[in-house]
C-alpha cells in the first residue's frame, strides 16, 4: 500500500541571510532550534534567491515563475489574481492548503508610510490571496510587535498583542494541530458540522483526511532592527535585553573605523536579538508539527547587507543580499540525507516543484528549476526607491565558483571569483584577462 502524500509546512522568514545561523557557523547568532532542525534536515547551504527584494521573491517562490514573468515588475505591484500559485496546485492534488503572517503581494498605496497601520491593515480580499482556501495575515507595514491579522475568519484587521513571529507561529500551530484531528469521510455534511476540531474559531476549514499544504510567513528579523524583543528569559512581553553592538564579530569586507561600522553594528545588535526571538518562536511552532510524514522546509526570501561593501539593506548582487537559508526535513521517508550538507545549487525558484514531488505529482515545469543546476539566475526587475537599496537593473548569474553581474544594457558590472574571493572584494569585471570566462557565463545567463 502506498503512504499517504505527507503533510507540507514552508516557514519562510524575511531578510534572514545566509549564513546568519550558528549551525552555519555564524559567531554571533544563537539559533539552537534552527540548528536543531538542521541536525535532521538537508542543508542547501548554496540556495540562492531569484531576486533579492521582498515582492519579487515571494511571487516568485509562490508562482514558480521569475518577476516580472508573473505580473510584479515594480515594488507596489500586486500578485495578479489569476496567477496560478503552489496552493492552486495543491489543492488539486487534495490539499489542504493554508496561509499565515506577512502577505506583501497586495496593493499598496506608494505615498503611505511604510512602517505603521496603513499598510499593516490593508484588506487583502479573498480573490488575491494566492489561491489558499485558509488565510489569516496582514499585507505589510512592518510591526513587528502587536502585529494587525484578517483572514478567512477574520473579516476586519485585529490587533494581536505579541511579538509577531510568537503571535503568527501560534496561530499557523492551533490550525495545524487541528488539521491533524481529521474528519471520516462518511459523506454526512451534518457529522462533519457538529465536530468541534472543525468549528474552531482558527481553522474552519472541513478537512475530511486530506493532507495539508501550510506557508507560515514571518517577517523578522526585517527592519525596524531596534524594535523590541521577547525577554529572553520568559518570552513575555517585550522589552527584551539588547545585544553589545561591541560584541558583533563583524566579516572582512565591513570597513573599519567608519560610520559604516558604526551603524552596521548597531544595527547587527538588534538583527540578532531578532533573530534569537525568531529561532524561539519557530521552536515552538515545530513542536506542534507532527514529524511523522511530514516535509518542513526554512528559509528567507532574501538576505541583508548590514554593511558589507559598505552597503546597506537589499536588493543587491553580493552574497549577502542573495544567499539564503534552506532546510528540508523529511523530504526522505528512509532518513537517508538527514544531517547532510548539500552543496547543490539550489534556488528558491526550486521549492515549487520539489513540493509537487513531495505531494506526489510532478506538475508543470518550473523556470530554471532542474536538479544540480549549475548556474542560478539572479536579478532585480526594478529599481525600489527606497534608501539604501540597490540603485539599477541587474541581472545575473552564480556558480558554485563564480558570479557575474550585468546592468540592465548588458555591459558587466560585477565579476566575482567565488572560489578564491568569497567576500568579493575583487571586482574583476574590467580584467581583460578574464574576457573569455565572462563571455562563457554571459551566455548562460
Amino acid at each position: 500500500m502506498a503512504a499517504p502524500p505527507p503533510n507540507i509546512l514552508w516557514i519562510v522568514t524575511t531578510q534572514w541571510r545566509g549564513l546568519a545561523t550558528g549551525y552555519a557557523g555564524d559567531p554571533n547568532a544563537r539559533t539552537p532550534h534552527l540548528d536543531a532542525l538542521a541536525a535532521g534536515s538537508v542543508n542547501y547551504a548554496q540556495a540562492v534567491t531569484p531576486h533579492p527584494f521582498g515582492p519579487f521573491a515571494r511571487a516568485a517562490l509562490l508562482t514558480g515563475v521569475r518577476s516580472p514573468e508573473n505580473g510584479v515588475r515594480d515594488y507596489h505591484d500586486p500578485l495578479p489574481p489569476e496567477a496560478r500559485t503552489i496552493a492552486h496546485r495543491l489543492h488539486a492534488c487534495g490539499y489542504a492548503t493554508a496561509f499565515f503572517g506577512k502577505w506583501h503581494l497586495y496593493q499598496r498605496d506608494p505615498g503611505a508610510e511604510l512602517v505603521g497601520g496603513a499598510h499593516a491593515r490593508i484588506v487583502v480580499p479573498p480573490a488575491w490571496r494566492g489561491g489558499f482556501e485558509f488565510w489569516e495575515g496582514f499585507e505589510s507595514g512592518f510591526l513587528i510587535n502587536d502585529p494587525w491579522l484578517h483572514g478567512t475568519r477574520l473579516p476586519e484587521p485585529v490587533k494581536f498583542p505579541g511579538y509577531q513571529s510568537e503571535v503568527v507561529g501560534a496561530r499557523a500551530g492551533a490550525w495545524i494541530r487541528e488539521s491533524g484531528e481529521r474528519i471520516p469521510d462518511t459523506g454526512k455534511e451534518q457529522a462533519a458540522e457538529s465536530t468541534p476540531a472543525i468549528r474552531s474559531p482558527v481553522s474552519g476549514i472541513k478537512n475530511h483526511a486530506r493532507p495539508w499544504f501550510c506557508v507560515v510567513s514571518l517577517e523578522p528579523p526585517h527592519p525596524p532592527y531596534d524594535a523590541p524583543v521577547p525577554r529572553l528569559d520568559s518570552g513575555q512581553a517585550a522589552g527584551g535585553r539588547p545585544r553589545d553592538p561591541r560584541a558583533i564579530v563583524l566579516p572582512a569586507n565591513v570597513p573599519l573605523g567608519t560610520d559604516v561600522e558604526v551603524k552596521a553594528r548597531r544595527e547587527l545588535a538588534g538583527y540578532y536579538a531578532h533573530l534569537e526571538a525568531t529561532d524561539r518562536a519557530i521552536g515552538r511552532l515545530l513542536a506542534q508539527v507532527p514529524e511523522e510524514n511530514t516535509v518542513v522546509v526554512f528559509t528567507s526570501v532574501h538576505g541583508d547587507m548590514h554593511g558589507a561593501h559598505g552597503l546597506f539593506r537589499k536588493g543587491w548582487p553580493h552574497e549577502e543580499s542573495i544567499r539564503v537559508p534552506l532546510l528540508v526535513r523529511g523530504a526522505h521517508q528512509d532518513g537517508h540525507g538527514s544531517g547532510k550538507r548539500s552543496e547543490e545549487l539550489v534556488s528558491l525558484l526550486d521549492l515549487p516543484r520539489w513540493t509537487l514531488e513531495w505531494a506526489g505529482t510532478r506538475g508543470p515545469k518550473t523556470q530554471d528549476s532542474k536538479p544540480a543546476a549549475e548556474i542560478q539566475r539572479i536579478s532585480m526587475p526594478s529599481v525600489v526607491r527606497l534608501p539604501h537599496q540597490c540603485d539599477r537593473v541587474w541581472r545575473g548569474g552564480r556558480t558554485l565558483t563564480h558570479k557575474l553581474v550585468l546592468n540592465e544594457d548588458g555591459v558587466p558590472w560585477l565579476f566575482f571569483d567565488l572560489a578564491r574571493d568569497p567576500g568579493e572584494e575583487h571586482n574583476l569585471a574590467g580584467d581583460p584577462g578574464r574576457a573569455a570566462e565572462m563571455a562563457e557565463l554571459r551566455r548562460r545567463i
